[in-house]
């Protein structure tokens, strides 16, 4: 055994002597405190809805407050949070313990890689105990000439939440613009300043979602604009610097409330581009970058089940589409003839079993991005020649995303990768040799040695035969496949967001605890290509939550797990995962974690008044009408509460949440305190200033870690 497995041993050892000591009165205080506290009991105000000639009665209906200020239900919310502190008492000892051993391994003084964007070196410094970074600048890679852009610890300062968006200087370089969000719903006011002196402009943008594109005059700027009630971002403004936002222009409006709004700049410099986005179809609209009075040029009309996106290089836009490809390829056309699908060429041809992620175009290079049975892979193709090299590396499944490609006229490409037991690593990779020059691998303080942790990849069968990747990771003298370990079990599954393995810090002090980590890759995500999405959305949602299920089942059949000593996590869609597998096989789990559940599924889709709902008709289903109502009712998991056992559960949000709403989860456990059988805990903790990416500040943010782990962990202790 190496001396750094003793050490870890030895300090865990240590470290649980002087906790069950430090918590021997902490334990006691506990038990008198809770003696006078129960379970808040929410009250109930039956509410019908009536649809399909069939009724529904929601008893907790008036905990919605769409202005967050109702005394009642703060009052509520307030007796939640402090029930939770009470029956969590016993462990705050722990949680710092926890809080301490994540952040002790975190490097202070840490600097992004520098990204070169126009004549200047962009990167963020993190410094000491600060909680945000310091944007600066270079005027080489080498940081020579730094430039303080922003310090986000100092505009932080006065606000309780902040958080900044954008970030981008004018194409001269002599002016910053940034958003700022003080709520955390995701409104962000965007302000300006001059560099050289800096000093504030009176420009100020708001309403906005934070994000904007600045014309090559250098006065000119694209924003889009948000409805204040649904949050949606569906106007493009163009302002001119040194004009009132009033007499700003408005370009174009998206009449479709199934569409998200985006914009962006070509990497050429020539062009902004608006997006228009929804779950099942997109379109492109093209603005002339250098004439400020420009409109919005349509790239090709928009067809109901395309999906599409572009880049543009000389004369030539390139598309990655799904047009007679379910997996995408990649295509291009002149510029002249835009507009014209019929003169589109074949780049990357279409291939039903290998899914086209992604590219970067480079003057003479052309780096695509494909996952094949749910492992990514990068080519770089010579387009001059036509030859190709497809890049290795080392691990078995890995996170690998191209970033930071900003000019065409590149000699390398920038590349990230991380896996369960390799750090987060930055490559610039030749375009000619293929070399991979390594430009930074965070760093992990203490003892840590990757090669005491080691990672797995299988296939676990589901109940209709399809086989479900897994990805797994334990400490090796921890985890002897017997059935013993403690087990973790994570996933997301919908929207086709696919969760690779990557790095974390944070996930060590479960794996010292001699937790097996699985993340279960189900349908839902696009993993094993679009069709593994497609059959986890709408009318086969249920196969995302199945799939679970058969993974948890088949982990403590294998041998990864004790049955006994489950645990499962998820956050917003995530949260819906959660809500329905314990639905549905509620003996599988001995505790869960959902974060800003989305739980209430029915009525938050009958109600185009909530923020994004509109949007989701193409992920979940539209339930007026009555097949998708009939379907989703069925693993709503607010609907499906029952008057059965419940694992241990604990349920976090943000008062402030824009994508699922506080109410959601406010609901889900009050009526799970009604029903439930058993003498489980059950908490809810509601951050009063905080929204959907819960706390702002690196640091503060790893106590919602702490928290999470430690409630795990005092289970697996008690049983």
């Amino acid at each position: 055994m190496s001396l750094i497995l003793t050490k870890t041993k030895l300090s865990l050892i240590v470290s649980s002597a002087l906790l069950i000591a430090a918590c021997s009165n902490q334990q006691n205080e506990a038990t008198n405190t809770m003696a006078n506290l129960t379970a808040p009991i929410a009250k109930k105000v039956p509410y019908k809805m009536v649809i399909h000639n069939h009724t529904r009665v929601d008893n907790y209906y008036w905990m919605r407050d769409d202005t967050r200020t109702n005394p009642a239900i703060l009052a509520h919310l307030d007796a939640e949070n402090d029930y939770t502190t009470a029956q969590l008492k016993h462990t705050e000892v722990m949680q710092e313990q926890i809080f301490q051993e994540i952040k002790g391994r975190i490097e202070k003084d840490d600097n992004s890689v520098p990204i070169q964007k126009g004549d200047y070196y962009y990167s963020r410094q993190m410094q000491g105990e600060n909680e945000y970074p310091i944007y600066v600048r270079t005027s080489d890679f080498k940081g020579s000439n730094l430039e303080v852009l922003l310090d986000v610890n100092k505009q932080a300062k006065a606000h309780e939440y902040y958080q900044v968006s954008g970030l981008s200087a004018s194409p001269n370089g002599k002016l910053l613009e940034y958003g700022e969000d003080t709520v955390s719903r995701r409104i962000y006011t965007i302000r300006f300043k001059d560099i050289a002196s800096n000093t504030l402009l009176n420009d100020k943008l708001e309403g906005t979602n934070g994000s904007l594109v600045w014309g090559n005059d250098n006065k000119t700027v694209y924003y889009i604009k948000k409805d204040p009630q649904t949050l949606l971002g569906y106007q493009v403004f163009r302002h001119t610097l040194d004009t009132p936002q009033a007499d700003d222009e408005l370009i174009y409006e998206e009449s479709n409330k199934a569409y998200y709004t985006g914009i962006s700049k070509s990497k050429d410099g020539s062009s902004v581009f608006i997006w228009h986005s929804s779950t099942e179809a997109s379109g492109v609209s093209v603005i002339d970058a250098n004439n400020a009075k420009a409109l919005p040029k349509k790239f090709i009309e928009r067809e109901e089940g395309h999906e599409y996106s572009i880049s543009k290089m000389n004369d030539w836009y390139y598309i990655k589409t799904n047009w007679q490809a379910k997996n995408f390829r990649l295509m291009k056309v002149n510029e002249k003839n835009i507009g014209d699908k019929a003169q589109w060429q074949v780049v990357i041809s279409a291939d039903a079993t290998i899914k086209l992620e992604g590219y970067e175009l480079f003057n003479d290079h052309l780096v695509y991005q494909q996952r094949e049975n749910g492992i990514s892979r990068v080519t770089i193709q010579q387009l001059s020649s036509g030859e190709e090299q497809i890049l290795s590396f080392n691990d078995s499944a890995y996170s690998l995303e191209m970033y930071g490609n900003n000019k065409l006229g590149n000699k390398a490409l920038r590349l990230y990768y991380a896996s369960f037991t390799t750090p987060g690593t930055h490559y610039d990779v030749d375009l000619i040799s293929f070399k991979k020059t390594q430009l930074k691998q965070s760093k992990v303080l203490g003892d840590f040695d990757s090669n005491n942790y080691a990672s797995e990849r299988i296939f676990v069968k589901a109940r209709d035969g399809k086989k479900v990747p897994v990805s797994i990771v334990y400490r090796k003298d921890t985890f002897k496949k017997d059935g013993t370990n403690p087990l973790y079990q994570y996933a997301y599954g919908s929207y086709g967001h696919t969760i690779d393995p990557s790095f974390s810090v944070s996930r060590l002090s479960l794996l010292d605890r001699g937790f097996v980590y699985a993340i279960a890759h189900i349908r839902g995500s696009e993993m094993l290509g679009r069709p593994w999405y497609e059959d986890g959305k709408k009318l086969t949602k249920m196969n995302t939550f199945t799939d679970f299920i058969d993974v948890t089942k088949d982990l403590t059949i294998q041998g990864y797990g004790d049955k006994n000593k489950v645990f499962a996590a998820g956050g917003s869609a995530g949260g819906l995962l959660m809500g329905a597998v314990i639905n549905m096989a509620p003996e599988q789990y001995k505790g869960i974690a959902a974060a800003v559940p989305f739980v209430d599924v029915v009525t938050t889709m009958l109600d185009e008044s909530i923020p994004l709902t509109t949007n989701e008709f193409k992920e979940w289903g539209n339930p007026k009408e009555k097949a998708y109502y009939d379907y989703m009712l069925s693993y709503s998991p607010y609907d499906q509460v029952k008057a059965q056992n419940y694992p241990n559960i604990l349920v976090t949000t943000g008062l402030h949440d824009s994508q699922v709403q506080y109410f959601e989860p406010m609901k889900w456990v009050a009526k799970l305190r009604d029903y439930k059988t058993d003498n489980n805990v059950l908490l809810f903790k509601t951050d009063m200033e905080a929204g959907h990416g819960g706390a702002s500040g690196r640091f503060k943010r790893i106590h919602d870690t702490a928290l999470k782990y430690s409630f795990f962990i005092d289970l697996l202790n008690k049983s």
